[in-house]
């Protein structure tokens, strides 16, 4: 009880201190910068809590003072069950209070005309929630996880409850919370009155669920195209990451170093620069079709321009995604009951149609479902590529920044699109139930896997190979472009496009002179401060999802995947409706934008770590809490260890989102932090197709260099046994898990 009682008190400090050290509203200014000093405390701007209270009029906030006062007095009750429903109930009451006061109250009174005609006019609103406010909030959570601890739930394990507590109000909050405040915008009127009738309207439209494709009378609405691009996808680019994976693992290809770079570099590259070297080698006067019309008279067509042109595009992005998905999972299957397989006369194919790929079902399911998810949130080609084939993303998107103007239709695609995501998502967790896939279980597990079987090898590699020729050739068009002066028009070789971009001046000290620096340097800030958290919330997220049973699991993580469900476009408007105000404000700053990245790259690091997780036998945590260690340190000590390929998938991707997103980023970014996508577009937007090329090459050289930094600070799983015998290492026939 000690433990627990000294872990309430810092909870109580920290409540204390968000009340009267911390400026309870937003600085203009920002709290980092801590400008604020200079007023602290008795300035409107910068004061806490407690002075906002008695000197400037602001009685609504002395609810969270009385909680507070409330929960240090229940500090003392003796009874620990007591003592936690009064904790329970406080912190509740307290995130309650912070969340309505803020949403009944904005800058100039009451945001709600039922407050009003209850409660009167205020003679005074107030500003956007500030470091106090946010710190009093997550001291209530602690002290509602506290005291359900303290009650025994979830064995009184306050690490798991506090964990999950958090996890559920960071959720609503960047998740929930915005997707609401788009989809009440959508049936309120200019003037905030309610009105369905545009809603309904779209509900209805034809041009989104038509069928008249199937009876050859048109073309199909826009949710079939999506959908049926969505399986296409999700089929190919898992097909193509566990070939890869095979290759990678069960061959003696002799560039899987190669390999594994060349799986890397789609998802490392703008998304629209892809679209782009295909057009420049499909195109009506692309270099590929030119040179067939040449040689065999066959005419340029626009085949790339529709559905077939964002297929391609979609599986030279995501494949890699699944091959990082799929390279620990293929790794992870057991060569003892593979050996024990041959053992009993089966066959190479046999022992891997039976055994091995059964075990690799997590991860197929999740590469499937990454794929699918990946396809209709995807914005980037389906621009480019689309032509007049739109599909529900940029469907989306020209419903909100076109001359449309309607967020009702926005609404209605993504629901459509939320729809069909769960669906794949149900139909994943109905194939999966009931199955165990646990190989590691602690014993040392000697031996190699068996060789593929001949007509298997063979067919991956006739997959690889070609995907490896086509890869390079897309991208060599995108290299070669940054060094012509003209692409496709004037093919002479020139550095101007680079020197414009990253010029850099000795005269007095460096200066950074080129163009493309300043949004350069803010996008590495932001991808490097993003990265470490989408991987710590989504890990932690996948080890309460695997390990733990409470209420609402399964709610909790349909949740999550709403956020990588909805298109970027959809997520940048949402986030521009919900914090652009009181209670939350956050537009134009940097904190908008790793917030986003981590809330909605987190799912990658939360379905890689349940698929590598499931390997895990339960009994590796059930050994560790009995010899007394508690949750934290199983995962530290445990956990993590065996997490590695996961750890590196979920720090990579979350790291190349972050510099490559462009639909969401789009909508966030400010003259101070702009980012590099949003900025190549603008190049691309006036014409500079050289700039832009020049500043994508530079960034997948930088990408692939913090990759390999990642890659060697996480560093291997070992999951093969050692003997040691009378002091001298001796290594039984071992492997080492390599990391994509």
């Amino acid at each position: 009880m000690r433990h627990g009682n000294r872990r309430l008190d810092v909870v109580l400090v920290l409540g204390a201190a968000a009340l009267t050290l911390l400026p309870w509203y937003r600085m203009e200014t920002g709290f980092f910068g801590l400008g604020w000093l200079a007023g602290f405390p008795l300035s409107p701007q910068a004061a806490p809590g407690l002075v906002q209270i008695f000197s400037y009029g602001r009685l609504w906030l002395a609810g969270a003072l009385v909680l507070l006062f409330l929960a240090f007095a229940a500090r003392g009750m003796a009874d620990p069950m007591r003592r936690g429903a009064v904790l329970a109930w406080l912190g509740a009451l307290g995130v309650f209070f912070l969340s309505l006061q803020g949403l009944a109250i904005g800058i100039s009174g009451w945001t709600w005309t039922l407050s009003e005609a209850l409660f009167g006019t205020l003679a005074d609103g107030q500003p956007s929630m500030g470091a106090g406010a946010v710190l009093s909030a997550i001291a209530f959570v602690l002290l509602f996880a506290f005291g359900l601890a303290e009650r025994g739930a979830m064995k009184g394990d306050a690490f798991v409850v506090s964990a999950i507590a958090l996890l559920v109000f960071l959720v609503t909050v960047f998740v929930f919370y915005p997707i609401g405040s788009m989809f009440v915008g959508s049936v309120q009127d200019f003037d905030g009155s309610f009105n369905a009738e545009n809603f309904v309207r779209n509900v209805q439209d034809p041009s989104i669920w038509s069928l008249n494709c199937v009876i050859g009378a048109g073309r199909c609405g826009v949710a079939w195209r999506t959908l049926w691009l969505a399986i296409m996808t999700g089929l190919g680019s898992t097909l193509l990451g566990l070939a890869f994976a095979l290759v990678a693992t069960r061959t003696r290809f002799p560039m899987k170093k190669g390999l594994r770079l060349l799986t890397i570099l789609p998802i490392i590259t703008p998304p629209f620069v892809i679209g782009l070297a295909l057009t420049l080698l499909f195109g009506r006067a692309g270099v590929v079709t030119q040179g067939l019309s040449d040689l065999f008279g066959i005419e340029p067509g626009r085949w790339l321009y529709g559905l077939t042109g964002i297929w391609i595009a979609q599986v030279l992005s995501f494949t890699p995604i699944s091959f990082l998905v799929l390279i620990g999972v293929v790794e992870g299957v057991s060569p003892s009951m593979e050996e024990a397989s041959t053992t009993l006369r089966a066959d190479r194919w046999r022992t891997f149609w039976r055994v091995s790929l059964p075990l690799m079902k997590p991860g197929l399911a999740n590469a499937f479902l990454i794929g699918f998810i990946e396809s209709m949130a995807d914005f980037g080609n389906p621009l480019v590529l689309g032509g007049s084939h739109g599909v529900l993303s940029t469907e989306i998107f020209f419903a909100v920044v076109g001359s449309q103007n309607d967020p009702s239709r926005a609404a209605v695609l993504a629901t459509v699109l939320l729809a069909f995501t769960l669906s794949a998502f149900l139909a994943q967790r109905i194939w999966l139930s009931g199955k165990n896939f646990a190989t590691v279980t602690g014993k040392g597990d000697s031996g190699s896997h068996i060789a593929l079987p001949r007509g298997l090898s063979i067919a991956v590699h006739a997959v690889v190979i070609p995907w490896i020729l086509f890869t390079l050739v897309i991208y060599g068009m995108i290299l070669i472009g940054g060094f012509v002066k003209t692409w496709g028009l004037d093919n002479s070789l020139t550095l101007d496009h680079y020197a414009k971009a990253f010029s850099i001046s000795f005269e007095s000290g460096i200066a950074w002179t080129g163009v493309a620096w300043n949004s350069f340097w803010t996008t590495m800030e932001i991808a490097l401060i993003s990265a470490p958290l989408t991987a710590v919330v989504g890990l932690l997220t996948a080890y309460i999802i695997v390990r733990q049973k409470f209420a609402g699991k399964n709610a909790f993580e349909f949740a999550l995947m709403m956020s990588f469900a909805i298109p970027g476009t959809v997520i940048g408007v949402s986030y521009i409706m919900a914090f652009n105000l009181p209670p939350l404000e956050m537009t134009g700053s940097a904190l908008i934008l790793v917030a986003c990245f981590v809330f909605r790259n987190m799912p990658v690091g939360v379905r890689g770590g349940i698929a590598a997780m499931s390997q895990l036998d339960k009994s590796l945590d059930e050994a560790s809490l009995t010899l007394r260690a508690n949750s934290f340190r199983t995962i530290r000590k445990v956990i993590l260890p065996l997490l590695r390929p996961a750890i590196t998938a979920a720090l990579v991707y979350s790291f190349v989102r972050a510099i490559t997103s462009i639909s969401a980023v789009i909508f966030l970014v400010s003259a101070q932090y702009n980012m590099a996508t949003s900025y190549i577009v603008g190049l691309v937007e006036n014409g500079e197709y050289g700039v832009a090329i020049a500043y994508s090459s530079m960034l997948i050289v930088v990408m692939i260099t913090v990759i390999a930094g990642f890659q060697l600070m996480v560093g291997e799983r070992r999951l093969r046994r050692e003997n040691r015998v009378a002091g001298i290492a001796t290594s039984a026939p071992s492997r080492q898990e390599k990391i994509a």
